[in-house]
């Protein structure tokens, strides 16, 4: 760092920015992995996270059908013919996915949504895996959804908005039990307690 100035050269400063696009990451904790890059890094190490990164980008899609990430045109779980499938859960993203599956103890399939309607925000309808789920659900091996979406203002009505367009279906529509802290996020939920919700669920 130049003496009277309180930035580092434009390239770590550049760096320390990208960093911080990072949700939770601030300016300290982004210097800290800068400057243990520029330490500790050798050429080897630059290189192969240059190429992780690239192929997020260039390999990584939604699963053609569920919408969970993938580097193939399906997902692990929808290529598993041992899942059972009358049962879809219905999640925000695909991290939910990951937790669930952490479980050990969900044996269904999955819809990732790619968020929660926010008109706030600008999010409708359009913008979710909505259209898709409702062409899933008209095979008929699909008997029950469930919604596990967020106990968020807009998790309840992005919930609610589903219960509606499927009111006059035969899909059973549970919701997980409020094991679930009110507010909660399942992301962040322990296995014990997202267990219990998926066990406790209800019909709604």
């Amino acid at each position: 760092m130049t003496k009277g100035t309180s930035r580092y050269p434009e390239p770590i400063e550049r760096l320390i920015e990208q960093f911080m696009r990072y949700p939770g990451v601030g300016r300290k904790t982004a210097e800290r992995f800068v400057l243990y890059t520029i330490d500790r890094f050798k050429e080897d190490d630059y290189l192969a996270f240059m190429d992780a990164l690239h192929r997020t980008k260039t390999d990584i899609r939604p699963c053609t059908v569920c919408g969970h990430l993938t580097d193939d045109d399906r997902c692990g779980v929808c290529k598993d013919d041992a899942r059972d499938e009358s049962k879809i859960l219905l999640v925000e993203e695909s991290k939910d996915v990951l937790v669930v599956e952490r479980t050990g103890t969900y044996d269904g399939l999955y819809h990732v949504l790619g968020g929660v309607l926010s008109p706030a925000n600008g999010v409708g309808p359009e913008d979710l895996r909505i259209k898709s789920l409702l062409e899933r659900l008209k095979d008929e091996r699909h008997k029950e959804l469930i919604l596990a979406t967020n106990l968020s203002d807009e998790g309840e009505t992005t919930a609610r908005y589903i219960q509606r367009l499927l009111q006059d279906t035969d899909i059973l529509l549970t919701r997980i039990a409020y094991g679930m802290p009110a507010g909660g996020n399942i992301s962040y939920a322990d296995e014990i307690t997202l267990n219990k919700a998926l066990e406790g669920r209800k019909k709604i």
